[in-house]
C-alpha cells in the first residue's frame, strides 16, 4: 500500500494552469452538478483548499475534466486527488489495486482509494490534513454493487472524522430514478459491493444517496449537494444530452448500466458475463450451454421489457478466455418496465438448470471478503442462492423480496430531491 502524506502545495513543477472556461452546457438539456458549479464561477469553493474524489466521468458537458477545471479555477486551490476503483483517469480493471502517484496534467498528488487492503478504501487522516473541503464527482450507475457509492460513503465517514466539509457534485441516475428493485442487504453480508442496506437498483442519484448515508450512518458532517438542473426521475441518460464517459472499463454504454443491476449477479458464478467482449453484461454464456434452449427458456418467463437472442462469443480475457461460449444477448425493449434484477435471477436459474454439475458458484475471495460466496454478497443474503438450489421459480424468488423493495422505497422517500 502506498505511503500517504499530506498533499503538497503547488510548486514550480506543477504550475497553476490558466483558468478553464466554464462549460456553456453544449447541447445538454440537463446540467450536472459540475456544470452548475462552473456556471456559478465556483462560488461554493472559493477561498478553499480542496481535495477531489473523481474518475474520468467527472467532466462538464464540453468534456472538461473536473481536476483540470478546479486546478485553474479562480480562488480555488486543488490540493489533492483521490482515485476510486479504476483510478482517477480510469485505466485500471475491476478489482485491480490502484497505486498512488501524481496526476500528469495537474501535478497534484493522487491518493488511491482502492488498494490491497480494506483500510485503503477510505482516505487517511493524513491525506485529508489541511483540506477545507472534500469534493466528490463520479457518475454512478444506479446499482448497489457498483463500488463508487461505497467509496463516497467511506469518504463521508473520513471527512466527518476529520471535520472536513463534504461537497457532492450531483449527476443523473443513468437508469432513472423511479424503479426500485431487489432484496435488502442483510447484516453479515456487507462487502465493498454492498456496505449499506440499499436495494440493488436503488433509483437514487449520488447526491440523494449522500443525504441518506449522512442520516442513516448518523454522520456529523457538513454536507452540501450541488444539484443537477433539468433532470427528472423518469429521464434516462440518453435523454439528458450529457456525454456518456464510461465509468469503468466494462460499462461502455448507458444500456450496459440498465442491465447491470441484474446481470452483475453472474460475477458470483462461473458463467461469463462477457467481459472481454464489446457487450459486457448484455451478453452472457458458458462453453457448455445450449444457446437456443436457453433463449427459449428465458422467453417463457415472459419478463417485462426484454427479449433474448441466442448468441455465441469468445471472451478475450477473464472467465473462459479464448474459449467459445454459448448463451444469449439481452435486448431491452421497454426500459420503463424492464426489471433487471429479476432478469438476472432468471438467467442464472435457466443456465444452471441446463447442467448443474458444470455450473458453479464463485468461491474465490470477492471484494475483500473470503468467507461468504460472491453470489450471496451480491444478493445481500444466502436466500436467493439457496432458493435457486432448492428449485424455486423466478416468480417465487421475486415474491420473497418484494416486501423489501417496498420497504426501501419508503426509506428513500425522505432523501429524494428531484421530481418524477
Amino acid at each position: 500500500m502506498p505511503r500517504r502524506s499530506a498533499p503538497p502545495r503547488r510548486t514550480a513543477a506543477a504550475p497553476r494552469r490558466a483558468a478553464a472556461r466554464p462549460a456553456r452546457g453544449g447541447d445538454a438539456r440537463v446540467r450536472s452538478g459540475l456544470d452548475v458549479l462552473a456556471r456559478s464561477r465556483f462560488r461554493q469553493l472559493r477561498g478553499r483548499r480542496v481535495g477531489l474524489v473523481c474518475n474520468p466521468t467527472a467532466v462538464t458537458a464540453e468534456l472538461v475534466h473536473a481536476a483540470d477545471l478546479l486546478h485553474g479555477a479562480p480562488g480555488v486551490e486543488l490540493a489533492a486527488l483521490f482515485g476510486p476503483e479504476h483510478g482517477v483517469r480510469g485505466d485500471a480493471q475491476y478489482m485491480a489495486a490502484v497505486g498512488g502517484e501524481r496526476d500528469a496534467r495537474t501535478g497534484v498528488a493522487v491518493h488511491s482509494l482502492y488498494g490491497e487492503t480494506t483500510s485503503s478504501l477510505k482516505p487517511s487522516p493524513e491525506a485529508l490534513e489541511g483540506l477545507d473541503a472534500l469534493v466528490f464527482d463520479i457518475q454512478d450507475v444506479g446499482a448497489r454493487y457498483y463500488t463508487y457509492q461505497a467509496t463516497m460513503m467511506l469518504c463521508m465517514e473520513a471527512a466527518a472524522d476529520a471535520r472536513v466539509p463534504f461537497v457532492v457534485l450531483d449527476r443523473p441516475n443513468p437508469i432513472g430514478g423511479v424503479l426500485v428493485e431487489g432484496p435488502r442487504l442483510a447484516p453479515g453480508f456487507e462487502s465493498f459491493c454492498g456496505l449499506h442496506d440499499l436495494a440493488p437498483r436503488h433509483g437514487m442519484t449520488i447526491g440523494e444517496l449522500a443525504l441518506l448515508f449522512r442520516a442513516e450512518r448518523k454522520l456529523d458532517l457538513d454536507l452540501e449537494i450541488v444539484a443537477c438542473e433539468g433532470w427528472r426521475r423518469g429521464v434516462g441518460f440518453r435523454e439528458t444530452g450529457l456525454p456518456w464517459v464510461f465509468p469503468s472499463p466494462n460499462m461502455p454504454t448507458p444500456e450496459t448500466a440498465l442491465v447491470y443491476p441484474g446481470m452483475c449477479l453472474l460475477e458470483g458464478t462461473n458463467l461469463s458475463e462477457a467481459r472481454g467482449t464489446t457487450r459486457p453484461f448484455e451478453l452472457f454464456g458458458a462453453p457448455w450451454l445450449d444457446a437456443h434452449r436457453l433463449a427459449e427458456d428465458l422467453a417463457r418467463e415472459r419478463l417485462p421489457g426484454v427479449r433474448f437472442r441466442p448468441a455465441s462469443f469468445v471472451p478475450t480475457w477473464d472467465k473462459h478466455a479464448g474459449v467459445r461460449c454459448h448463451g444469449v444477448e439481452l435486448f431491452v425493449t421497454d426500459a420503463a418496465r424492464f426489471q433487471a434484477f429479476r432478469a438476472g435471477l432468471a438467467c442464472v436459474l435457466h443456465a444452471r438448470a441446463q447442467d448443474p454439475a458444470r455450473f458453479a458458484w464463485r468461491t474465490e475471495p470477492y471484494e475483500f471478503v473470503a468467507d461468504v460466496p460472491a453470489f450471496d454478497l451480491l444478493c445481500g443474503s444466502a436466500r436467493e442462492r439457496e432458493g435457486l438450489e432448492a428449485g424455486a421459480t423466478v416468480a417465487e424468488l421475486a415474491r420473497a423480496y418484494a416486501p423489501e423493495e417496498r420497504a426501501f422505497a419508503r426509506r428513500r422517500a425522505a432523501y429524494l430531491r428531484y421530481a418524477g
